[in-house]
């Protein structure tokens, strides 16, 4: 956890994905209720089952198993193109301006470097950023140049249209996009979401992933290291 149970109660979203945190961790869950109860905070609930968790939230999206990631990627992509995420924010504490070394690149679903005999990515020595003559990496602020992270996480990104993560996902993409609209709303300087998970992402094989996509989307709004904030 980013943050401590007790910090719940000020976050002005809760999204719980990949967990049931109203039957699974009760004591934890009161701060959800407190949340909700003197922070006029709003839950989300994402999951493949109508849990007790669900039967509280404002808003519940069902989602068929494993496809967590689908629904991730389509938030990030969500994000960056309606332009909701905290600026400010990820220029100085996130990696967004830096320029990527002009030999990675992401191909047919794999990056570069891949070894199909092996099947692993022996060299990752192009999945790195440009560096000066000084030793530090070489940073974009305006963000507009085509091989800075932001402009390649942007391009990665785009094909998780809202059409295409709803056939993926099995959600009704009107769902899905009122909990995209209800997450962007936490970009705002002054508001923060807190993302809530436990073994339904880590039990899967491919659980780190998850969380790691899930930290992404935090980052993107400012979220983490905020009161309220962070994957816990």
């Amino acid at each position: 956890m980013t943050n401590h149970w007790s910090d719940i109660k000020n976050a002005d979203l809760v999204m719980i994905i990949g967990g049931n945190a109203a039957e699974a961790h009760p004591c934890g869950f009161k701060w959800v209720t407190e949340a909700k109860a003197h922070n006029n905070a709003r839950l989300i609930v994402v999951d493949p089952r109508f849990t007790r968790s669900a039967s509280v939230a404002d808003l519940y999206a069902p989602i068929r198993t494993g496809t967590d990631i689908a629904f991730l990627g389509g938030l990030i992509n969500y994000l960056l193109e309606n332009d909701k995420i905290q600026h400010e924010y990820v220029r100085n504490y996130t990696d967004l301006p830096f320029i990527v070394k002009a030999e990675y690149g992401f191909a047919d679903g794999l990056f570069n470097g891949y070894d199909a005999e092996k099947r692993a990515y022996p060299d990752k020595t192009s999945w790195f950023y440009e560096t000066g003559e000084d030793g530090y990496a070489q940073v974009d602020p305006t963000l507009s140049h085509p091989r800075c992270v932001y402009q390649l996480l942007r391009q990665h990104y785009s094909r998780y249209t809202a059409e295409m993560v709803a056939s993926i996902c099995g959600t009704p993409q009107d769902r899905l996009l009122k909990v995209w609209e209800t997450v962007a709303e936490t970009s705002a300087p002054g508001k923060v979401m807190t993302i809530l998970y436990a073994l339904g992402w880590t039990q899967h094989s491919v659980g780190s992933q998850m969380i790691r996509c899930g930290a992404m989307v935090q980052l993107l709004l400012g979220n983490i290291g905020m009161p309220g904030g962070g994957m816990n």
